[in-house]
């Protein structure tokens, strides 16, 4: 697939492997192991020897053709070498992580990290040997001030779940680099569509694609993009050895979502940007986050490093907890729950449930106050969005 086309094309066309068939839609090879010719073959493959050979196959855990048509089509869409897809957007934090890591390692991270991705590194990391730094990410000085010799891995969400916090990637990328550590870019929020963080300077990226890239509540699935040699030399082995490969079907499910992925993602951004501006100033709200609204604390760094502001808000609800339940109980379009990126518009409250095993000084520390909610933008009429949630609001 040339270089020169355009995004949209190559979410269509990239990664193709049609069969004998000549099939229009990606094929689904559901089956979990493959047949060699003879002995011999079933010997080199084993051993490596037809690596040349893209289509070899061993093992679904190992690999799939229709896991690697999306794994080229991400990639191609991303810029990146190559990638692997994962089980789940939590299975493509820990093991770009871990596949990298020995103890005595340092690792330096963002505080404003989902609680799961905390957890691997206050929690797993700490029970076996490896110390993890917490800097607040916009503070580059705290950035410099971490960093040293052994780290050798940094780890950042930007835009932040679920306050939306900007960090420079492109600067800290930089840092990382001057220690000889790598920096791994959480670009869910953003999507691959609206900021490119290998094109900063980040040396991998990963995604939960049971967000955006499904975008319609289907199924689970992670990816992971870097060079070839850290794929192929690093991470391939860990997930093959540990086991938390995608299935076909879901890789199939997501191949279909990259399809239509920047309509979705455009109308949905659409909506936010209307929503952000239109209830900005309610009188039952705090404050709203979008880093398209000129009062986000980053707005200057976002539109640097982001094409689009893209499709999530918090909002900050007045009366704390009791106000922000209200205010969910009230809508009747945009459901509670706690996933996001999907066609349907979903809200839910961090503090008792994506963030709800962190300290309450730690929430306090990242924003996350009792009377914040996160919104997740879907495909809706963005007038019944406005008036469903500005309804809400005025019941709290």
């Amino acid at each position: 697939m040339s270089e020169e086309l355009r995004p949209r094309t190559r979410m269509i066309h990239a990664g193709t492997r049609r069969s004998a068939y000549a099939e229009t839609s990606e094929a689904l090879f559901l089956t979990q192991s493959f047949l060699y010719p003879n002995a011999e073959t079933a010997e080199a493959r084993f051993k490596g020897g037809n690596a040349e050979d893209e289509d070899a196959f061993i093992y679904s855990r190992y690999g799939n053709p229709t896991v690697a048509m999306f794994q080229d089509r991400i990639a191609a869409l991303e810029g990146a070498e190559a990638a692997f897809a994962t089980a789940s957007g939590m299975a493509a934090v820990h093991s770009a992580v871990m596949c990298q890591l020995q103890a005595g390692d340092h690792v330096v991270a963002s505080r404003a990290l989902f609680g799961s991705s905390l957890f691997i590194l206050e929690t797993l990391c700490a029970r076996y040997g490896i110390e993890t730094t917490l800097v607040d990410g916009t503070d580059l000085d705290q950035w410099r001030g971490a960093f040293r010799k052994g780290t050798k891995v940094a780890l950042i969400e930007t835009p932040s779940n679920p306050t939306l916090e900007m960090i420079d990637i492109a600067a800290v990328a930089k840092l990382a680099h001057e220690v000889g550590a790598r920096l791994i870019v959480d670009n869910v929020f953003a999507t691959p569509l609206f900021q490119h963080p290998l094109a900063l300077g980040a040396d991998i990226v990963v995604y939960s694609a049971t967000k955006h890239i499904d975008g319609q509540g289907r199924c689970l699935g992670g990816v992971i993009l870097g060079s070839r040699q850290f794929i192929d030399e690093e991470l391939e082995p860990f997930v093959k050895h540990t086991g938390p490969s995608i299935s076909p079907f879901n890789a199939w499910v997501m191949l279909k979502g990259l399809e239509t992925l920047p309509l979705r993602v455009n109308a949905q951004t659409d909506s936010a940007e209307q929503i952000a501006n239109r209830i900005e100033g309610h009188r039952n709200l705090v404050r709203v986050l979008y880093p398209g609204l000129a009062s986000h604390p980053q707005q200057a760094l976002g539109r640097q490093q982001m094409e689009r502001p893209g499709t999530m808000l918090a909002l900050e609800i007045s009366d704390g907890r009791a106000g922000a339940f209200r205010f969910l109980n009230a809508l009747r379009i945009v459901g509670i729950s706690n996933n996001l990126g999907d066609a349907k518009s979903l809200a839910t409250h961090p503090a008792t449930t994506t963030h709800q095993r962190l300290t309450e000084e730690a929430r306090a520390t990242l924003g996350i106050t009792p009377g914040l909610i996160r919104l997740s933008v879907g495909l809706e009429d963005p007038e019944d969005l406005c008036a469903d949630i500005e309804g809400a609001l005025d019941q709290v």
